[in-house]
């Protein structure tokens, strides 16, 4: 009686949540290379704001609030690509792939949602990292900055920042009905944080009641983080509680987006 062959299965491939992030990823850089629009809001607007920031700083007293126009500007320019280039292109991103099915479809599939979400928002971080590497190389050729003082802050700073305006961009979106409507819903947050966030006026020429309103901004502990790395004149207390506004903002976001992100069309 001879022995009964089995064949084998053929192997499946693994896929790990990094590999199908990382494949959502390209495909939404493909997707977003054709928004002409997005691409304009992602790379230009960035880079052309903060000259607008240096011609303001002409009219200051900068150095009374221990600052110079590179310790003003830089921050400014980080601000911008983060509001620019991270968060209202993803509120776009996330409104528009809802109204087009996508992230009804890829559910269906091996992603979690965490993993749609962070997939569609990789490249839109990752530009504004970019970005931001780009504007410190250009503010310290062209201001003449010194070295920073606490480079970790400015990390911190900026990684906060990245994670908070992908938090908030999905937040947003959750409540955006349209894709014509998502150029609109991030424009509050954009003024706000530009007017009060002390990227065009610092929090240290602020009245000090308006300071300590415009402190709880969503965007204020990136600025102050990065610029008091900058400048060294950051206090401990002052880091922890930049830090404590920051992670509650991002807890915000998440929650918003747990509790009301919608992955259909909203009716």
């Amino acid at each position: 009686m001879s022995a009964t062959q089995t064949t084998p299965r053929p192997a499946t491939a693994m896929t790990t949540p990094l590999s199908r992030m990382t494949a959502l990823a390209r495909a939404e850089l493909t997707l977003l290379g054709r928004t002409k629009g997005a691409l304009v809001a992602a790379l230009f607007v960035p880079l052309v704001m903060p000259v607008s920031v240096r011609s303001a700083a002409e009219e200051m007293d900068l150095a009374g609030a221990g600052l110079s126009p590179g310790t003003l500007v830089l921050p400014a320019a980080f601000g911008f690509s983060l509001l620019f280039a991270v968060y209202s292109v993803l509120v776009g991103v996330f409104v528009v792939r809802r109204e087009e099915l996508v992230l009804k479809r890829l559910r269906t599939g091996e992603l979690r949602d965490a993993e749609i979400l962070g997939g569609s928002a990789l490249p839109a971080v990752l530009t504004g990292l970019a970005q931001c590497l780009l504007l410190t190389a250009g503010c310290v050729a062209l201001l003449d900055l010194s070295a920073p003082s606490a480079p970790h802050l400015i990390v911190l700073g900026l990684l906060l920042g990245l994670v908070m305006c992908a938090a908030l961009a999905a937040a947003t979106a959750s409540f955006t009905k349209t894709g014509e409507s998502a150029q609109a819903t991030p424009m509050p947050l954009l003024m706000v944080s530009m007017i009060g966030s002390g990227m065009f006026l610092p929090l240290e020429l602020m009245p000090d009641r308006v300071a300590s309103v415009c402190e709880l901004l969503p965007l204020t502990p990136v600025v102050t983080l990065v610029r008091g790395g900058w400048t060294g004149n950051l206090s401990g207390y002052e880091a922890l509680g930049a830090l404590a506004t920051a992670m509650a903002w991002i807890l915000i976001g998440v929650f918003a987006v747990r509790r009301w992100f919608r992955w259909e069309p909203r009716r």
